[in-house]
Parts: C-alpha cells; sequence; structure tokens
C-alpha cells in the first residue's frame, strides 16, 4: 500500500485542463478518457466538478495547495514585484519628474486608481504638500497653456498629424494670433506626447541606363530663382495599391515650390511625364528660355519629352549620374509625400491613390501646407505675397 503511494502519480493543472478539453469540448466518453489515459473514472469526474464550480481557482498549484494557500502565494509575489517597481520608480524619478509640481500633477491624475498617501510615499513628497498644491490659484501661464494646449492639439488633427512643433508655431502665430516660442509648443508637445507622423527612409529608384542623349546640367544646384516660371523641376516616383504601381510625375515651380503639373498611370512610359509637362503649360503662362530640370531616366530623354521642350523653347537640364542632390527639390517633394501621406495609407485601388494625392498636392500642399523655405507660407500665399511686392 505504501509502495502505491509512493509511486501514484501527481498531475499539474495543465494535464487536468487538457483532460477536460477531451471531455466537454471533443465530448468524449469519461469511460474512454479514463481508460486511454491510465485514470480512474472518479477521479476525472472529480477534476469535472471542481473545474465547473470554480474555473478560476480549480486545480491550484501543481499538488496540494489550498485556495488560501496559494492566494498566499500570490501576495507575496505581487508585494516582491511592487516593491521592486517602488525602487525602480524611486531610481528613475529625477528623470521622469522633474520637479514636486510635475509630482503633484501626477498625483492628482492618478488619485483614482491609486491612494493618494501610497503614492505621495512612493514619490517622496508630503501629503499636507500635495493638498496645498491642490488648493493654490492656478498661474495666468498655467491657464495659458491650457488654452495653448488645446489649439495645439486642434492644429495637430487638422494637418492630419503631420505638423512639428516648428510648423504648428508659425501656424498658431498667423492663425490664432498666439506670441508663444517654438521651445514652449515643443515642451507641450513632448510632454502630452504630441509627435509629428515620420517613416522609413525614401528610396530613390531611376532608370538611367539607356543610350539616349543626356543634357546639360544647367541648373547645377542653384535652387535660388528670382521668379516663377523660371525654373521647373521634375521626378517620379511610386505609389504602392493592391491592384499594383500606381506611378506619379510632378513639375515644381523652383521659385514658390509649388507643384504646377502632375499626373498618374499604372505605366513607367514617356507618356505619364508628358501628360504631367502638358499640364504645367495649361495651368502656367511660361515662355522660351524656362530650364526643366529632372534626372537622366528614359522617360525624360525621350524623344517624345524632349519635341514639347523643343517646340516651346523649354531648355532641358538633367542631373549627373548617380547624384539625387541635384534635383534635390523634386526628391524633397516625394520624401514629404510619402512620409506625410502614402506611408499611412493603404490603397485598395489606384483610383482611391490617385483621388488621395489629388487632395494632397491641389488643396493641402499647395495652399495649405506651411513650407520653412518659403518662410512658413505656403506656395500659394508665396507666389500672392510676390505678386504684391511686384506691384
Amino acid at each position: 500500500m505504501n509502495q502505491e503511494k509512493e509511486q501514484r502519480r501527481k498531475y499539474d493543472k495543465e494535464f487536468k485542463l487538457e483532460i477536460l478539453r477531451l471531455v466537454n469540448e471533443q465530448k468524449r466518453p469519461i469511460a474512454h478518457v479514463a481508460r486511454d489515459f491510465g485514470l480512474g473514472k472518479n477521479t476525472i469526474y472529480k477534476w469535472k466538478k471542481a473545474f465547473e464550480e470554480d474555473p478560476v481557482n480549480a486545480f491550484p498549484g501543481t499538488g496540494h495547495l489550498k485556495p488560501e494557500d496559494e492566494q498566499f502565494r500570490q501576495l507575496k509575489r505581487d508585494l516582491e514585484r511592487v516593491t521592486e517597481e517602488r525602487d525602480i520608480l524611486k531610481k528613475a524619478l529625477g528623470h521622469l519628474l522633474k520637479d514636486t509640481k510635475m509630482i503633484f500633477q501626477f498625483i492628482h491624475q492618478h488619485r483614482s486608481p491609486f491612494s493618494v498617501e501610497r503614492m505621495c510615499n512612493v514619490l517622496n513628497v508630503s501629503v499636507s504638500g500635495y493638498y496645498a498644491f491642490r488648493k493654490r490659484k492656478r498661474s495666468k501661464r498655467e491657464i495659458d497653456n491650457e488654452q495653448l494646449l488645446v489649439d495645439i492639439r486642434v492644429t495637430f488633427h487638422a494637418h492630419r498629424k503631420r505638423y512639428g512643433s516648428p510648423r504648428i508655431t508659425q501656424w498658431l502665430r498667423k492663425e490664432k494670433g498666439w506670441s508663444c516660442s517654438k521651445n514652449r509648443v515643443a515642451r507641450l508637445m513632448k510632454h502630452h506626447e504630441i509627435r509629428a507622423t515620420t517613416h522609413r527612409r525614401y528610396r530613390v529608384t531611376t532608370d538611367s541606363n539607356h543610350q539616349h542623349p543626356v543634357a546639360d546640367n544647367r541648373l547645377n544646384q542653384n535652387f535660388l530663382v528670382e521668379c516663377s516660371n523660371q525654373v521647373w523641376v521634375s521626378d517620379i516616383t511610386y505609389i504602392p495599391t493592391q491592384e499594383g504601381w500606381l506611378y506619379l510625375a510632378t513639375i515644381l515651380d523652383l521659385f514658390s515650390r509649388k507643384v504646377v503639373g502632375w499626373a498618374t498611370s499604372h505605366s513607367l512610359s514617356h507618356d505619364l511625364v508628358c501628360m504631367a509637362l502638358q499640364r504645367a503649360m495649361q495651368n502656367r503662362k511660361a515662355g522660351p528660355g524656362l530650364i526643366l530640370h529632372s534626372d537622366r531616366g528614359r522617360q525624360y530623354v525621350s524623344f517624345e519629352f524632349q519635341n514639347i521642350l523643343t517646340k516651346h523653347g523649354f531648355l532641358p537640364s538633367m542631373s549627373r549620374k548617380g547624384n539625387c542632390y541635384d534635383n534635390a527639390c523634386a526628391e524633397s517633394f516625394f520624401k514629404t509625400l510619402k512620409m506625410e501621406l502614402v506611408y499611412h495609407e493603404r490603397y485598395q485601388t489606384r483610383q482611391e491613390a490617385h483621388s488621395s494625392l489629388f487632395e494632397y498636392i491641389e488643396h493641402f500642399y499647395n495652399r495649405v501646407r506651411l513650407h520653412s523655405s518659403l518662410g512658413y507660407l505656403s506656395p500659394e500665399q508665396f507666389e500672392r505675397r510676390a505678386c504684391l511686392v511686384a506691384s
């Protein structure tokens, strides 16, 4: 009898639950399960009853612990964990909460789930100090910061989370009349975890493996232009959709960085850049002598595209091989487009992508988005101001 007790197997919780799954979920007879696993039928019935009465506390531990013993052991583990977290919090206090005011604000924000006395003890501040903080009248600066934060959030979401602190600051100054510094806006955004959307590095792709003649680099990285319709820059990029790639060609006026012509297509042919150029000429009155700068891609050296340039007296200019800086403004636009729009969308169709690009280019980029290189004006605003100055 003693030998049987010594050889009796102890079944852990996982084993018991697996047996009950066979009985309850797979509807196998208890007699068959008992036979297959060398168990007594009464043992399985006992396990089944215990699980039905209390699924959470059934089968505590691996053997003979009572529920109250298991609870005590769990409380001991929790105490050790909380003690460790408290020590970590005390060490990190200087990094997380810079001053007493921030500590009291933290306590006030978390007074529902936690005891005020416990938090004061952990964070090494007095309870009386916390209640004195609550009774203190808020300063004008604090009240202004609350309203400023509201306007920051409204501006941030109105521009689809694309603006960081520099552009939000400029927008608040011009549209809301705030007299605030960029650092003040940046501090509030950082404290409340308001971050502009960013994404992976932009990858440049140009097919210059051809035997067509290449134009000289007339632009030569001289990106300062005195008036509109003097220099245009162009490039092509890829937009992913569930139907396949959508190819986008754009033409920017280097004076205002405005997209003056653009086109999309399901194929990467010379028709794409020709269509973008035709639309640019429809939108702008550009005369002979305009420089159109591009890379050395097949589309730009094609007979059809070069014929349009020659017909209107435009001067072609092309980047040096492998030098993306020669067309930095066009590359910069695509990087902005990808980071602020494309990387955050999942287009089902090419038409859906085209419509999204239309809204971004024609409305947001050309008319709304503040450009740091233009003194935080949109391209439309910059051109209107240039016309007023000229007149």
